[in-house]
């Protein structure tokens, strides 16, 4: 467990340090995500924050693949190798598209083709788990389709859930935490060896995240874009698909079925709020005779702010209810009795009925006060922003609250769609 909080804090502390290097870089070369009618965001900011993030996961990975207990991890499996060549890979493809936006299909294609680059390079779902609790082996044909659509609807849920200051960052991270935490116990129970790259995937995912947040949070200084909300979904996908052939292998005690779909269900879970949001996105355009990749303002995360939250109280709201999902899930899967899923999810409630109840003067990782609701303001600490002369909208995720009102001056996320 000390070796993966070491790659926990190297991955976090790399991606803090190099962060503000990859926002000099994302103004240099102007990838900025400019102000549109339905952006939340209300200045030009900096993308290409998954550079940094990619930095903070390699150098993670490389720590562990020098420590006694975890080098066997980079040794022995395939997946670590695998997540650092496509996750490079989709972060290139992302950092061109916050430069030089890309059309839907050119960017569905890219993500397809990291996601087969890192099957072949060792990460596959090589089994079915069957609600009986038995296991389905699954030939190439069907394994190799099949870990590519899983990872491709992980990758764009992420790039839906950001847009707002901090949420896709706060959420992944949870997801990450919750899969470290699954992973970690079922090698514990099953007593089998306890460094697995479903576990070191997702503890460096994690840390990326939590590094990046600090420069992200209400007011943001710099996007993740589309290179990073990219990249931590095709992470997010490889720890999955890992963790669920540790099962295959490892077993899980008791036999039950429902501890055998758990691995499939938590990032899921974690990640509903986002799922959910693109079905009814999708539904909500086809009805009224649009595209379903038209861009609008009806997202969740605007209707949270058009009912009178602030911002910081939104993207709280959504890190909650992802860590009751998340950890709920885990601890449902993990438990023998339900007087600890009765306490996760007594928590989570309570908290978010706090946030429900008053509004507080939350202050940032930055040290800006909220000022609440969609009409207060906040110190504009960006300064080299503002020089930048505009470019062409970029069609991403956000939006401006509705009723005419002025948007916030400082947040916004940019992907999505």
């Amino acid at each position: 467990m000390r070796e993966y909080a070491l790659v926990f804090v190297i991955s976090a502390a790399v991606t803090f340090l190099v962060t503000p290097l990859a926002r000099r870089f994302a103004v240099r070369v102007r990838a900025m995500s400019e102000v549109r009618d339905r952006d939340v965001h209300s200045i030009p900011t900096p993308r290409l924050g998954g550079i940094a993030m990619y930095a903070g996961v390699v150098a993670g990975m490389l720590v562990a693949s020098q420590l006694p207990f975890l080098s066997a991890v980079a040794r022995d499996y395939g997946e670590p190798r695998a997540v650092l060549v496509a996750g490079g890979l989709i972060c290139l493809l992302g950092a061109i598209d916050d430069r030089w936006p890309l059309d839907a299909l050119t960017k569905l294609a890219g993500q397809v083709a990291c996601a087969g680059v890192m099957v072949l390079l060792g990460v596959q779902l090589s089994f079915a788990l069957l609600p009986s609790g038995n296991t389905l082996s699954l030939t190439a044909e069907t394994a190799i389709p099949l870990t590519i659509f899983v990872a491709v609807v992980l990758v764009n849920a992420v790039n839906m859930v950001d847009g707002l200051d901090g949420l896709a960052a706060g959420v992944c991270a949870v997801a990450a935490l919750a899969g470290f935490a699954y992973a970690y116990h079922l090698a514990v129970s099953n007593q089998i060896y306890r460094a697995t790259p479903a576990a070191l995937i997702a503890v460096v995912t994690a840390g990326a995240c939590v590094g990046f947040l600090p420069h992200n949070f209400y007011p943001a200084r710099v996007f993740m874009g589309d290179s990073g909300s990219m990249m931590i979904g095709l992470l997010l996908a490889a720890s999955m698909t890992s963790v669920t052939g540790e099962v295959s292998y490892g077993g899980v005690a008791g036999t039950s079925a429902l501890p055998s779909l758990i691995p499939l269900a938590v990032p899921l879970a974690v990640l509903a709020v986002p799922f959910l949001d693109l079905l009814l996105a999708v539904v909500r355009r086809t009805r009224r005779g649009s595209s379903p990749f038209s861009p609008d303002k009806q997202h969740l995360h605007h209707r949270l702010l058009e009912i009178g939250n602030s911002h910081r109280k939104a993207v709280l709201f959504m890190w909650f209810w992802a860590a009751l999902f998340g950890f709920g899930g885990v601890v449902a899967s993990l438990s023998t009795g339900p007087g600890a899923v009765l306490c996760v999810v007594a928590a989570v409630v309570v908290c978010s009925a706090l946030l429900l109840i008053r509004q507080p003067a939350l202050v940032g990782f930055g040290g800006a006060a909220s000022n609440g609701g969609r009409g207060g303001t906040a110190p504009d600490r960006r300064p080299d922003v503002m020089t930048v002369a505009p470019l062409a909208p970029h069609d991403g995720c956000g939006g401006a609250p509705a009723g005419g009102e002025a948007p916030p001056p400082t947040a916004g996320g940019s992907g999505g769609l």
